[in-house]
């Protein structure tokens, strides 16, 4: 099995609130800095999205990929590769538990990519990611 990297933040929200702002995928340019497009091509019976297809520039790596998410609660959403340019696999996740008055999320990452790249490398990329994604989430929920 795979490495993964994961990382937790505790966000001063309900966990309701920062669901609700993971699950708003037409929002993603405003908060995230790598997602520059985000489309819903498919929904569930509760709206919640179930393919999303992401416009991504990290700098050196630009992407369009489609994920599928799973919802399980509304406290996890989880979500696979469908298709990319640069990955072989994507699998990911959101946690969130009550924390005292806010709530505490676990976001675990796991990429593959298509070009050569070192584990230690490809970790720290993960990091990256993970780390400017919590950051933003945080900002984007405390401040609403």
């Amino acid at each position: 099995m795979a490495e993964h990297t994961s990382s937790s933040i505790t966000i001063e929200a309900a966990p309701a609130d920062v669901m609700s702002v993971i699950a708003d995928f037409a929002r993603y340019p405003d908060w995230t800095g790598e997602v520059k497009e985000a489309e819903v091509l498919a929904s569930d019976a509760q709206g919640r999205a179930e393919q999303v297809r992401l416009v991504m520039d990290a700098g050196a790596i630009k992407d369009d990929q489609t994920l599928a998410y799973t919802w399980t609660g509304d406290h996890e959403v989880s979500w696979t590769l469908v298709k990319s340019q640069m990955l072989r696999s994507l699998d990911g996740s959101y946690l969130l538990k009550p924390a005292g008055t806010g709530t505490e999320v676990t976001y675990r990452l796991t990429v593959d990519v298509k070009i050569p790249m070192l584990g230690m490398i490809k970790r720290k990329a993960e990091k990256v990611i993970i780390d400017r994604a919590l950051a933003g989430l945080k900002k984007r929920v405390e401040s609403a």
